[in-house]
């Protein structure tokens, strides 16, 4: 939000704006998976320090910034660096307690990873507003610009896990030896003969594509239900908090339930919660808050099952892939939600997230139950 008065204060119109999302967009599609390999290839705390290097040029660029290309080139390296540190931030991690003897712990990081940035947006949606009323909008610039270089200096720090796995020696050739194209090509082996790994990826993909729309639309629902503007904040807050209960307690619930059981029911509840969403009043809100609630399972959960799967030549590599599947599968599910929201309303837009849930929920649960005769079989 204050972004983009920042950028309309600077002369910027909305659809420039709207070509800036474009151009980041386009940018995180050509390097997610260059990245990804690169970070398998090259390294993992190289790419987190192109992210970090990345981060403070857009934040310099931003404060002295008047003409739409400037801002274009701000997305477009704003793209570049998510795409580096997507992937890389997890293999590091994962190789890290690997060498420590702690794997069983990464579901835990990556839950208070995840829970610390809710709680940073949240700080910092909060203070943002504060500021830039009482001092402008430019000094929220020059305190990320000395956030995003502080952030680079502790990245520097990182130390990189000097091994690469322990199934290295099945993958063939060493990384460094490795042409890109192969990284790729085993990336993509490795989903296809791994059918259980593949499906929990699929699973993750698909409940982060379906609760985009709660992000982006939240507040047009709000609307439509004629709860007051000034209340928005306060959902705002709630959105993003309900989402750390379950980023830090996922590891707890891994103690006691297998990964496939506890997506299975992350997913059968969002269905429940998105056709309670085409109630007006009550019903509607809890549930609005239920499914952000719940998405707070789903990173920790999916990616200790693929980090635990995957062999760290290509870590990086498949994780970028995931993330590329996110993004792919979010705009073909926005295409439908945006059909169905605009000839008739964002209550039917949210039960067409309902159909999806629902029927993605059976796909999962026979080929689990599929899954799971074929091994017994085989046994």
């Amino acid at each position: 939000m204050i972004e983009r008065l920042f950028w309309e204060q600077r002369g910027i119109p909305i659809q420039e704006v709207v070509y800036c999302e474009i151009v980041y967009a386009l940018a995180v599609v050509l390097f997610e998976i260059p990245t990804g390999v690169l970070a398998d290839k090259w390294s993992r705390k190289g790419m987190l320090v192109i992210n970090a290097l990345l981060c403070c040029a857009e934040f310099l660029i931003l404060i002295f910034a008047t003409e739409f290309w400037h801002f274009a080139l701000v997305a477009f390296l704003a793209g570049i660096a998510t795409s580096a540190k997507s992937g890389s931030a997890h293999a590091l991690l994962y190789d890290s307690l690997a060498v420590s003897g702690r794997r069983e712990e990464f579901e835990k990081h990556v839950g208070r990873l995840s829970a610390t940035d809710m709680a940073a947006t949240v700080m910092a949606a909060l203070s943002g507003g504060f500021l830039a009323d009482r001092w402008g909008f430019e000094l929220n610039y020059w305190l990320s610009a000395v956030s995003s270089a502080i952030g680079l200096i502790l990245t520097l720090t990182l130390v990189e896990p000097p091994i690469r796995g322990e199934r290295s020696a099945e993958m063939g050739e060493d990384a460094p030896r490795m042409k890109i194209a192969e990284y790729v090509g085993k990336s993509l082996a490795f989903l296809r003969v791994h059918r259980n790994v593949a499906r929990v990826v699929a699973t993750g993909i698909a409940l982060g594509a379906f609760v985009t729309y709660v992000d982006e639309f939240w507040q047009v629902y709000l609307n439509r239900l004629s709860i007051p503007t000034r209340y928005f904040g306060f959902f705002s807050l709630a959105l993003y908090m309900s989402r750390i209960p379950g980023g830090i307690s996922a590891f707890k619930l891994l103690e006691v339930l297998r990964h496939e059981v506890i997506l299975m029911a992350v997913t059968c509840l969002t269905a429940l919660a998105y056709a309670a969403m085409t109630l007006s009043g009550a019903p509607g809100v809890i549930a609005l808050v239920l499914v952000s609630a719940l998405y707070g399972l789903v990173e920790p959960v999916v990616s200790g099952y693929l980090h635990h799967s995957v062999d760290s030549q290509i870590r990086a590599t498949v994780d970028s892939f995931q993330s590329l599947g996110l993004r792919a599968v979010s705009a073909l599910v926005g295409l439908g939600f945006g059909y169905v929201a605009t000839r008739f309303s964002i209550f039917q837009g949210f039960g067409l997230m309902a159909i999806l849930s629902a029927a993605y929920l059976v796909w999962f649960a026979v080929a689990s139950v599929r899954a799971r005769r074929r091994k017994e079989n085989e046994g």
